[in-house]
C-alpha cells in the first residue's frame, strides 16, 4: 500500500509548495508531518493496514477562511495505492480519489 497527495492552489494555477501536512490515525495518532516539495507533492508518506485515516493540511497561508483543511479517508485495499489530493483556493477546495 502506498500514498501521496498533492496540492494545487487554483488561484495561481501553481502547486503549493512548502505547505505543512499531517497523517494521523482516526484515532488522532500523528504518523506523519510532512511538508510538500516544489511541484506541491508529497510522495514518501507511510504505508498504511486497512482503517479510518486523515490528512491535515496547514492551508492559512492560502486560504484565510480555511485556515486547515482536514480529509478523512478509508484504506480498504492494503494492496493498492491511495493519492488523496487538494485543490485550493481562497474560498474553497475539493478533493477527491486519485490514482
Amino acid at each position: 500500500m502506498s500514498l501521496s497527495t498533492h496540492v494545487l492552489n487554483a488561484a495561481t494555477g501553481r502547486p503549493a509548495e512548502g505547505l505543512a501536512v499531517r497523517l494521523e490515525r482516526a484515532d488522532g495518532t500523528i504518523l506523519a508531518d510532512k511538508h510538500t516539495d516544489a511541484d506541491g507533492r508529497i510522495k514518501d508518506l507511510p504505508s498504511l493496514e486497512p482503517g479510518a485515516y486523515r490528512l491535515i493540511f496547514q492551508t492559512g497561508e492560502i486560504s484565510p477562511f480555511y485556515p486547515t483543511v482536514t480529509i478523512d479517508f478509508t484504506v480498504t485495499d492494503a494492496a493498492e495505492h491511495y493519492h488523496v489530493p487538494l485543490l485550493l483556493s481562497p474560498y474553497s477546495f475539493s478533493t477527491y480519489r486519485g490514482s
